[in-house]
């Protein structure tokens, strides 16, 4: 069984690595998932994350299960609870661009809350 300093670094590293294991081109991975060859291949060199509705459609491509390819990206833990940007990205019921804005909004406030909770930190190691 794999350890996790076994797997590959990125996600764009392990959709490489799927894409080279199934013997298939950039190019038709490309052409199967529906996305851009010049996107895809940024995604493989690490250059862009890719969204959850996009990870799906790759894992489709590759024949390989979406809560595999979201935990790899870190949208599920280990445990294969649902994070909030796999939520968003299989409800049925938005548009990609109330997705694409909801997304962003999330990632808006973690990062916020990320740098507040820094200087709170920072505060508590200096007592």
């Amino acid at each position: 069984m794999a350890t996790p300093k076994d797997l590959p670094e990125d996600i764009g590293t392990f959709i490489r690595d799927l894409r080279q294991t199934a013997k298939i081109s950039l190019r038709q991975l490309a052409d199967k998932a529906g996305v851009s060859n010049p996107y895809l291949s940024q995604i493989e060199r690490g250059l862009r994350k890719p969204s959850a509705e996009v990870l799906q459609q790759i894992a489709s491509a590759l024949r390989v299960s979406t809560p595999a390819m979201y935990l790899r990206a870190g949208l599920l833990d280990g445990e294969g609870q649902q994070g909030v940007l796999a939520a968003i990205a299989v409800d049925p019921e938005l548009t990609i661009a109330q997705k694409q804005s909801l997304t962003q909004i999330y990632e808006t406030f973690r990062n916020e809350n990320a740098r507040n909770a820094q200087p709170a930190e920072d505060a508590e190691e200096q007592k």
